[in-house]
């Protein structure tokens, strides 16, 4: 089926006849090395959870789970998958430009100096427009699901990213507020 379909994300389960989920996880990832492989188990063993991590799995989610998080591990790896198909993805407004490659913000081609979590919630809020994420969404696909992190990281990360675009000159401060929900990024001059 590899060869024959494109296949955006594969759940796999160890546990299986014939051909067990780590060996058919290695056989994937040999013909399509770009293709997120989330593992599932009923084990919660660390040393079966590094083999499939070391074998070439992404993700790996233990048996039970709330279908919830499923979702969320899901969505992360499309998107770490589909930002890095793009060669050259930069985004431009007003005088400020993203570079995903290069990982650099530009204003008035000065370069700004982000550190990697403030650089990924900038590119993350700016590639959807006006499109609201919760603090809570915006932690499971920053920071992801296995660091413990306070929600209120979000908000010092945005108010940095503000204070570093508004003293390099940016023209506009795309990040608004979305008071009691979360954050988008917007267009306008302000």
């Amino acid at each position: 089926m590899l060869h024959q379909h494109s296949i955006d994300i594969v759940l796999l389960d160890i546990m299986m006849p014939r051909l067990d989920g780590i060996e058919t996880c290695k056989q994937m990832k040999q013909i399509n090395a770009n293709m997120p492989i989330i593992l599932l188990t009923a084990l919660n063993e660390t040393s079966q959870k590094v083999e499939g991590l070391t074998i070439g799995a992404d993700d790996y989610i233990v048996k039970p789970f709330e279908p919830e998080e499923l979702v969320a591990r899901i969505h992360v790896q499309l998107r770490h998958f589909s930002n890095s198909d793009h060669e050259n993805d930069t985004i431009q407004f007003a005088n400020v430009v993203i570079d995903q490659e290069a990982r650099t913000v530009t204003v008035e081609k000065q370069e700004l100096k982000l550190s990697p979590k403030e650089f990924d919630l900038l590119y993350l809020l700016a590639k959807h427009p006006n499109r609201v994420y919760t603090r809570e969404q915006l932690l499971d696909l920053i920071w992801g699901m296995d660091e413990v992190v306070d929600i209120r990281t979000v908000d010092s990360h945005v108010r940095y990213v503000r204070d570093k675009l508004k003293k390099a000159g940016a023209t506009t401060q795309p990040i608004q507020t979305i008071w009691g929900v979360g954050y988008k990024f917007v267009w306008e001059e302000s």
